[in-house]
């Protein structure tokens, strides 16, 4: 199957969500979310994600996650991760209860089509004040979602873009074996894993141009994730969130009064020289 296919099966069975003047949606991928150890790359910017998280959920956002949210490749426990980072399960339990939250499934976290995966492992997450509480019961992982232009405008299709990458998606469970016992102690040594699009340039150019390809070719805007490197320009036809893994700060796509917006959350300084999570737009907003 090619990869103009694998993009297009995507969207099989989708959610179709309403997209209107009032709706408002945050967009994250590749939160890489692990167990705490040095290998945890989205540690250093939990505080950060957190913070962006409150500042969603109290303005009324719908979160939707475009998959890679958890580190499953490198780390076999589920638990340990909903242990280590609690506190943001306990928030997206929030987003969930509220009927404000959709997750889709990316290739470091494709487990999660599983039915039997997410029963197992998604109905609840250690509380640190309390007995375990309720996660995400009943919950489905999709391969992509739709927001539909109720104003006549284009569709929005979402999905994580590892569709794009043939050793990703189809030989994921080799390069899921290749990450967790070749890749990941020789990146300890300072090599780069080749078959990664978001450490390898020419395979990230290779994957943004098939994703670009599709959007046009379909006549929509997709935004999805992988490549970790965010894009947003004033033509709004291929986009992406970016991740939650950069060196200093976390990337998202903001859409909110049929305008779409991509934003950095970083750290600032205040001339007393404290600090405060600050909230940047990159590019944006453009009209849908």
């Amino acid at each position: 199957m090619s990869a103009d296919r694998r993009l297009t099966a995507a969207f099989n069975h989708a959610p179709i969500l309403p997209l209107t003047p009032s709706s408002r949606y945050i967009l994250f991928s590749d939160c890489h979310r692990g167990c705490g150890t040095h290998n945890d790359n989205f540690l250093k910017n939990q505080n950060l994600y957190f913070a962006a998280l409150q500042h969603y959920y109290h303005h009324g956002f719908t979160y939707i996650e475009l998959g890679d949210g958890d580190e499953l490749w490198e780390n076999r426990s589920f638990t340990a991760i909903k242990s280590i980072h609690n506190n943001t399960f306990w928030l997206l339990s929030r987003f969930y209860q509220e009927g404000r939250l959709l997750m889709l499934y990316g290739n470091h976290d494709i487990v999660k089509k599983n039915p039997k995966f997410t029963v197992k492992n998604c109905s609840s997450f250690p509380c640190s004040a309390c007995q375990d509480e309720s996660l995400f019961p009943d919950m489905s992982f999709f391969s992509g979602a739709v927001l539909k232009n109720t104003s006549g405008g284009r569709e929005i299709y979402l999905t994580h873009g590892h569709q794009a990458d043939f050793f990703n998606s189809v030989l994921w469970r080799t390069s899921r074996f290749l990450v967790r016992y070749v890749w990941r102690p020789l990146e300890n040594a300072g090599f780069l894993d080749p078959t990664s699009a978001a450490k390898n340039y020419t395979k990230k150019k290779k994957v943004e141009r098939i994703l670009s390809d599709w959007a046009d070719k379909n006549s929509c805007i997709l935004i999805t994730g992988h490549t970790h490197r965010p894009r947003l320009d004033e033509a709004v036809t291929y986009c992406n969130t970016g991740s939650c893994v950069h060196p200093r700060c976390i990337t998202c796509i903001e859409i909110e009064h049929l305008k779409i917006t991509l934003v950095k959350w970083t750290l600032g300084t205040h001339p007393d020289r404290s600090l405060y999570v600050m909230r940047q737009a990159l590019s944006g907003p453009y009209a849908l």
